[in-house]
């Protein structure tokens, strides 16, 4: 069974992709970031709402595409 998807917001997401290594990439349209990962070619789209808290469907997708657990995500958070 999945752990509870904590709160994050868009600087919190952005340390835990460095800290996984992807790097933005480029804009996307409106307030939307690209951000891609060179070893695997894998990317993932992020919202830039500084103060808000990403939807908890919207942060499970950015999880699926770091190809990550959720799990592994709640560690990761926990270090930020």
């Amino acid at each position: 069974m999945s752990s509870k998807l904590p709160a994050v917001n868009y600087r919190q997401i952005i340390k835990i992709a460095k800290k996984l290594g992807f790097h933005f990439y480029r804009q996307a349209k409106g307030s939307h970031e690209i951000w891609r990962r060179a070893i695997d070619n894998r990317y993932t789209t992020i919202p830039h709402h500084s103060k808000k808290d990403l939807t908890r469907r919207t942060l499970k997708s950015i999880i699926d595409d770091f190809g990550i657990t959720t799990k592994e995500f709640v560690k990761l958070k926990s270090g930020v």
